[in-house]
Parts: C-alpha cells; structure tokens; sequence
C-alpha cells in the first residue's frame, strides 16, 4: 500500500485528489495539509511514501517545503502540483528533492501514475510538461536558473511572509526569530535581488510563484 499525504491550500482541490487516489486499491490518502509548514510537520509524524504537493501555498510554497521534507524524511518521494509551466519552476522544484511534476490543469488524469511512478524510483513528467519522463538529475545543471537561487533558505521564508503583508513581530514569532534578525534578512534579500521597495517585492513574488495571488 502507497502511503500519500496531500497538500494543497484549497480544501476542493484536496478532497478531489484524495477521491482520485482513494479509489485505487494500492493507495491510501493518510493525510491532507493546507500549507508547507503543516505539510512539514505531517510527513515528519505520518512517514508518507508519497506527498503531492502544489506550489503556490500561503506561509511557505510548496517548494521550500519539499526542500525541507527532502532533507527530514529523504525516504519519501515527492510529486510536485503546478500551474507554473516554466523551466524555472521545474529546475527549482528538481533541486528541492521533487521526483515528479504535474500541471494542475492534467493532474486528476495523471496523478495515480505519477504516485505509483515515483514509488518505483522513477520521474513522472506531466503530460504538456516541457521536460520529458526520463530526465537525468545531471540534466538539472542546464535548466536556466532562478533568481532565487541567490537567496538563503531563511530568505526566502523571509521573502514570502514579508510580500503577504507580516509585520515583522509576527514573521519573528513563526519563525523563531527576533524581529531585529527579520529585518536584518528582508534588508539583504532586496539588496540580492536588487529591489528597492515592497511593491516591486510583491510583484516578483508573483512571478516567481513564491507565494499566491490574493
């Protein structure tokens, strides 16, 4: 039995894959989480084999998560939900761990082999998706790069909760920091960035998918 937890920031979207999945003899849905850091917290206490995972979630995206579960539970494959059809999100979804990709728009066809296909080791590539099923990890070295790559880990959790409008007391509180620290890290991710201002912030977010259009 495929053991799968899914995260998705919208409830319908999760209970559709779960009917989806449910309805297989050889899968079973252990759990739902509606954003990154819960969908950390759950794979660390339910082990699943499988998390299938969308991208632009609140608090943390779907990709800074599978970075971290890739890291915490290396034994659990991740298939990764997009609306994004870029190579970027690709090669950045690749290097946090993913073992699968889907576009969110096919994903009801083709998310039972994309589980069952990454449980055997393999990749899953989605249907319309620009990389295809048998590429190479190596292979990673000649997608274009994201912006982001110049960014900490710690950035980027910064980034996402300062462009959803935390104050940065509260960004300190979820992530355990001082609010000094969290200033400190939003003022050295826009200088990496070469950002002057949270609007301009904001719209890059959007369009690196960090984090969702309100």
């Amino acid at each position: 039995m495929i053991k799968v937890l899914i995260v998705d920031d919208h409830a319908v979207v999760r209970d559709g894959l779960t009917m989806i999945l449910e309805s297989q003899s050889d899968i079973a849905v252990i759990g739902q989480a509606g954003d990154g850091r819960e969908a950390i917290a759950m794979a660390g206490s339910l082990k699943p084999n499988v998390v299938v995972m969308d991208i632009t979630m609140p608090e943390l995206n779907g990709i800074e998560a599978a970075r971290l579960i890739a890291r915490e539970q290396p034994a659990t494959k991740i298939v990764i939900l997009s609306m994004h059809d870029t190579l970027e999100h690709v090669y950045r979804a690749l290097q946090a761990g993913a073992r699968g990709y889907l576009l969110k728009e096919s994903a009801g066809a083709e998310v039972t082999d994309a589980v069952r296909t990454v449980m055997r080791g393999h990749r899953y590539f989605g249907r319309g998706s620009r990389l295809p099923s048998d590429m190479h990890r190596s292979a990673c070295a000649d997608l274009p790069k994201s912006p982001l790559d110049s960014l900490s880990q710690r950035e980027r959790e910064v980034l996402q909760l300062v462009v959803e409008g935390k104050k940065s007391s509260e960004i300190a509180e979820i992530l355990s920091l001082s609010p000094k620290s969290i200033e400190t890290y939003r003022s050295r991710l826009m200088i990496k960035l070469g950002i002057t201002n949270i609007p301009s912030l904001v719209k890059f977010a959007l369009l690196h998918g960090v984090t969702p259009a309100k």
